[in-house]
């Protein structure tokens, strides 16, 4: 699942805590800063482990403020062996 994350998201500790999220739902993957102030999430796992870090990203409890959340959804790619901040 990739998901890109709007708002103020950089800068605010937002890539480490959804870090944190995904370790606790034993996924794999990456958050990244883009250029354009969003924040792409990339987390591979268990569909429902994924499901469930999305509601996280959209619950208001994140760090910063999130506008909105666009998710897109690809088959398992075992491309990640943890999670990373990048």
């Amino acid at each position: 699942m990739t998901a890109w994350v709007r708002g103020r998201v950089q800068g605010v500790g937002f890539r480490w805590w959804v870090r944190a999220r995904a370790l606790e739902l034993g996924l794999t993957g990456a958050a990244t800063n883009l250029p354009d102030g969003r924040v792409e999430v990339v987390a591979e796992g268990e569909r429902e482990h994924c499901s469930r870090l999305l509601e996280l990203l959209r619950s208001g409890d994140t760090p910063g403020q999130v506008a909105s959340v666009t998710e897109r959804w690809d088959e398992f790619r075992g491309a990640f062996s943890g999670f990373v901040e990048r």
